[in-house]
């Protein structure tokens, strides 16, 4: 076999382990027979290189691991299963990221320039990225000897078999001029090898192998060992100069340019592509964070290692360069992210397609999008979009309806905003309209209690009522109480559930009721980090709000921090809040119509971080909706109407809880759906939208 094929798979000078073993002839026999027709269900040699590298993926993310019992187990690896498993990167996003850097850049140029093309992927696992720039680089060959050669050139036999596919002579110069690849897991770059090799063997028959034996006289694959390379693409060999000996072998520090001098010798790649790995901070080691943050202008402490990767990706790319990866969303509003934004902006983004919470990879929430961009000085304009579907053909065709062209000097350091120009020109009208939100209430916004052990504080209605009959006083310390599923849009669900508020000044020895209760939790309340530390008393709530506890007695508006439609509502009963839920003592229900109208949703869209579904509305971000006071009669009149719209709403929502017949539950809901959709026309009177921006809300809310 390895004088047939070479590339290193059957290489004993590598392979220490299997001459050694000693298996019987009848094993081997049974592991190849169950590889065949008729034992093994699967047609190896019509099955796509990508489909076997979707099952090796799943291989990479395991690990077998021996018990005390000496039985043995096979597992996810931690980070593994932090991440919420391995998932393959969908083959219509590699062909995307790879037309667009690869294809760009090869386009119009000659096999002898492609030649000096450097492409590779710094994490590249079971090789699917690298497998489909190879392939891409195959079929523009295939085109281009097609439409500049002459049929006695291509009848010639150096170039293609007489099947017309290229010649495996041609496709190992392809491979070994054009591709290359770095993974942590040397399993993975074995893996990676062997997708390539496939690939190169593809379309090959007994017949065409040993007419390029006999014409080119030497072994039908390449040796990938200077192509594929282990080592952490992120940590460089300097981090001996700084950390002792002992961490290497795990870590496995690598230098690119001593793995890849040639390369280097050019300036460096010309392409970098990918899809980094989604390993999150606390499952980085505090050496490696060390060394990130001395070495990385993104670093973050809270930073998931996919940052690194856009500066790494960079800095090994030449002055010509262009790099596009696939990485989570979230580091374009998430505090952990400012750096890395501050850093990109003076990168040349090109392309940005922000998937938001659209699940690409199947069974994870992971919130995609795809960058593009050049080591170049920062462009004027990029092209972005945001898909809002996934039940798309094509997605280079869905781009190109559906892209937009921002300037990049519209990406602020505080969190970015890629919607549409149009998009764009409505928030820039509302804030010119009205006033920040923050503004409007007095920048008074406060989150709710957290209690550090629910159990112990959250009592219900009989723990309550036999609480007070033991010490009537009691009821000075117990709250109605709102969790955030309780709140819905103008409406407030009673959970009779009540909250044990107490401060760290409380008196145990006044209130010995309330301690006996929290008594049996005690094992549980004396292990909270506070408690430990001596900050709080054992039997405190681990943060009640005492800044502002008396803000939860009064009239306000409460909202719930993640939300998949609007939901917000007023409360006048005094609840006490949970931390899922923050509240504006000084909102009006003006105010509560505004933000539940489609027009608060469209702001809340455009502002607010993506999660699955929705929204997470951090303040930071929320506090920019623009709110328009009564600055004319007019405006009074509308607001007036809108407040008349929401005490009607704040009824019905109560009404309906209450009835049970169903013609008039149906009835009440076609008066809610109406008041719910003047308040929509009400407001964007308010706010003097033309018709076009109404749909453009109308249509984004659908």
């Amino acid at each position: 076999a390895d004088d047939k094929y070479n590339s290193g798979l059957f290489d004993f000078e590598k392979d220490t382990i299997t001459p050694k073993l000693k298996i019987d002839n009848k094993v081997i026999k049974s592991v190849i027979d169950e590889l065949y027709y008729p034992l093994c269900r699967y047609e190896f040699s019509v099955m796509p290189v990508e489909v076997l590298g979707n099952a090796y993926e799943q291989f990479l993310g395991k690990v077998i691991r021996i018990t005390p019992a000496r039985s043995v187990k096979i597992e996810e690896k931690p980070e593994v299963r932090k991440a919420g498993g391995v998932y393959y990167t969908p083959q219509d996003i590699v062909e995307y990221i790879v037309k667009n850097t690869v294809g760009k850049l090869i386009d119009g140029k000659t096999p002898a320039e492609i030649e000096k093309i450097k492409i590779v992927d710094p994490a590249c696992g079971s090789g699917s990225f690298l497998v489909g720039a190879f392939e891409h680089l195959l079929d523009y060959h295939i085109n281009w000897y097609h439409k500049n050669l002459s049929a006695a050139q291509i009848n010639k036999g150096d170039k293609f078999t007489p099947l017309g596919t290229l010649t495996t002579h041609e496709k190992k110069r392809i491979l070994l001029s054009n591709i290359f690849g770095v993974d942590l897991d040397a399993n993975a770059v074995e893996v990676t090898k062997l997708s390539l090799l496939l690939k190169c063997l593809e379309g090959e028959t007994e017949a065409s192998i040993k007419q390029q034996m006999t014409l080119f006289h030497e072994r039908v694959l390449p040796d990938l060992d200077n192509n594929i390379k282990s080592g952490n693409s992120l940590i460089d060999t300097d981090f001996y100069d700084e950390f002792d000996l002992g961490y290497e072998r795990k870590i496995k520090p690598f230098s690119w340019k001593k793995g890849f001098p040639d390369v280097f010798k050019q300036g460096g790649f010309d392409v970098v592509i990918g899809n980094p790995p989604y390993v999150r901070q606390e499952l980085i080691n505090n050496l490696q964070k060390e060394y990130f943050s001395k070495k990385y202008k993104v670093y973050n402490g809270l930073a998931d290692l996919y940052t690194f990767f856009f500066e790494k990706g960079i800095e090994i790319l030449n002055e010509n360069g262009r790099l596009g990866i696939i990485v989570a969303n979230k580091w374009m509003r998430a505090n952990y992210g400012g750096a890395l934004r501050i850093w990109l902006k003076h990168q040349n983004l090109k392309i940005i397609i922000d998937f938001g919470d659209l699940q690409i990879f199947k069974g994870a929430t992971t919130y995609p999008c795809i960058i593009i961009c050049d080591k170049e000085k920062p462009s004027q304009f990029i092209e972005v979009t945001n898909i809002k579907t996934l039940n798309f053909e094509n997605l280079e065709q869905y781009t190109l309806i559906n892209k937009a062209n921002i300037p990049q000097t519209s990406l602020k350091d505080e969190g970015w905003n890629i919607s549409s120009d149009e998009s764009k020109s409505i928030l820039t009208k509302l804030k010119l309209t009205g006033k920040p939100l923050d503004k409007y209430v007095k920048g008074k916004v406060y989150r709710g209690v957290v209690t550090g052990l629910n159990e112990a504080f959250v009592i219900d209605e009989f723990k309550k009522n036999e609480l007070i009959k033991k010490s009537p006083q009691s009821i000075k310390y117990i709250k109605p109480y709102l969790r955030g599923r309780d709140i819905f849009r103008y409406g407030l669900k009673n959970s009779n559930l009540y909250l044990l508020y107490i401060p760290w000044d409380f008196n145990p020895k006044e209130h010995k009721t309330i301690i006996e209760h929290l008594y049996f939790f005690k094992t549980e309340l004396s292990n909270r980090p506070e408690v430990k530390e001596g900050r709080f008393p054992w039997y405190s709530l681990s943060r009640y709000a005492s800044d502002y506890v008396k803000e939860f007695d009064k009239n306000k508006i409460v909202y719930q921090v993640m939300q998949v439609k609007p939901c917000f509502a007023f409360d006048t009963k005094g609840y006490y809040c949970n931390n899922s839920i923050w509240f504006f003592p000084e909102g009006s229900k003006y105010l509560v119509g505004v933000l539940n109208s489609k027009l608060g949703w469209f702001m809340i869209s455009n502002y607010c971080t993506k999660i699955q579904n929705g929204f997470q509305l951090i303040y930071k971000y929320l506090e920019n909706l623009s709110i328009k006071d009564a600055i004319s009669k007019k405006d009074q009149l509308l607001q007036n109407e809108i407040i008349k719209h929401v005490d009607l709403l704040i009824k019905l929502n109560e009404d309906i809880k209450n009835e049970k017949l169903q013609t008039r539950i149906d009835q009440i809901k076609q008066r809610i759906d109406h008041s719910e959709e003047k308040i929509n026309q009400l407001v964007y009177e308010l706010y003097e939208l033309t018709e076009d921006e109404i749909k453009l809300i109308e249509d984004g809310s659908k």
